[in-house]
């Protein structure tokens, strides 16, 4: 089926059709990376449009999550309790490549969406389904992303000592919706290369445990799971967050004695250090961290940011500023890509992933049913 987006030719999925009943972030995430390849993506969503919608309207009227996963789709509006609108679902299933969801638990099944039915009636189509905890004893529970964060421990190990936290993004649906995004990609290519189509499962406490995975073998096997740290490694040092005497931080980031023994010759100016039995190894410079920290914190507060900068920079040792959402609007690394949005031109994050078939811009955000008219005569009975 071709795509009827002006940007999708020579691009990698140009010809690859994705129907996707979405919402929220993870399933748009998935299929907003699929469109960005090329691929022609219909976003089925409710009369009343996914609600993700409504969450705010930080883009010129327009949710900002809206404007970051949905860039480059059809929109189409249905009410799939409708018998007309499933069968128009249908015809669209039967000449498609990939379905999406991350509905309810049970409702694609109560929909008759049931993805192994899926398959068997249409055996091109690869399914991927998108679930907050998978099969299992929690697989009816509600799953949004600060749930799986917890559940899962990540916060545990997030936070400072004493104040677990909150990741400050999304990042159990965002790992999820890349984690699907692939899955659909290698069930593409074995179907290219078997003929046969198969099915991806993706839920969000899987995705978070597996992130999971290094507390888990120092719990099981080691001496405890690592606890919150704040700024600094949980098992590594100097890894951390230090302030400077302008009043800035900087994170340094040391990874071997090496480099060690450079921060303590040409930047802190302290050979002696590198003798030293506290800090000859990097479990003893975690054992030590305390007299490391005042060590560091004692110099930095002497240099500014710019000083330190040239100093680590200099010695090849990395570092990095701890900037906030205002210095990141201008950092000079930061790739944008204009996007129109309800009539204005926006500057948005370009994809992380570049290729040779980038446009440098970004297709618009459908309204809600945007293309329902267009897509019911194109499939129409």
């Amino acid at each position: 089926m071709s795509a009827p987006a002006t940007t999708t030719a020579g691009r990698p999925l140009a010809g690859i059709t994705v129907v996707s009943i979405e919402q929220a972030l993870a399933a748009p995430l998935c299929t907003c990376r699929l469109a960005d390849a090329g691929a022609r993506v219909i976003k089925i969503e409710r009369p009343e449009g996914d609600f993700a919608r409504g969450y705010d309207a930080a883009v010129h009227g327009v949710a900002s999550y809206v404007v970051w996963t949905n860039r480059g789709k059809e929109s189409l509006a249905l009410d799939l309790k409708d018998p007309d609108d499933l069968a128009l679902l249908h015809r669209i299933l039967a000449t498609a490549d990939v379905f999406v969801q991350n509905l309810a638990p049970g409702a694609a099944g109560r929909l008759g969406l049931d993805s192994a039915d899926l398959r068997a009636r249409y055996p091109q189509l690869v399914t991927c389904d998108i679930t907050g905890y998978g099969e299992g004893p929690y697989r009816d529970m509600k799953a949004y992303d600060f749930l799986v964060q917890c559940e899962s421990g990540l916060v545990s190990v997030s936070g400072a000592p004493g104040a677990p936290g909150r990741f400050g993004v999304s990042i159990c649906d965002i790992g999820a919706g890349m984690n699907a995004a692939q899955g659909v990609l290698t069930a593409l290519l074995h179907r290219e290369r078997t003929g046969r189509a198969s099915g991806v499962s993706v839920s969000l406490f899987d995705t978070a445990t597996d992130w999971m995975s290094v507390p888990l073998v120092h719990h099981d096997y080691g001496a405890g799971a690592p606890q919150p740290v704040g700024m600094q490694h949980p098992s590594m040092a100097p890894y951390g967050a230090y302030p400077t005497g302008d009043e800035h931080q900087i994170v340094i980031a040391v990874q071997n004695n090496r480099e060690w023994a450079r921060l303590c010759t040409e930047v802190i100016r302290r050979p002696e250090l590198v003798a030293d039995a506290r800090f000859a190894t990097n479990n003893d410079r975690v054992a030590h961290r305390s007299d490391l920290d005042a060590i560091l914190t004692d110099v930095f507060a002497k240099l500014t940011l710019e000083e330190l900068i040239g100093e680590l920079g200099r010695a090849a040792i990395a570092y990095g500023s701890v900037n906030t959402v205002e210095q990141l609007s201008t950092h000079p690394q930061l790739r944008r890509w204009p996007m129109p949005v309800a009539g204005h031109t926006v500057e948005v994050v370009a994809p992380p992933i570049q290729t040779s078939s980038d446009t440098g811009y970004f297709d618009p955000v459908p309204e809600i049913g945007e293309h329902s008219e267009a897509l019911r005569k194109e499939f129409s009975g």
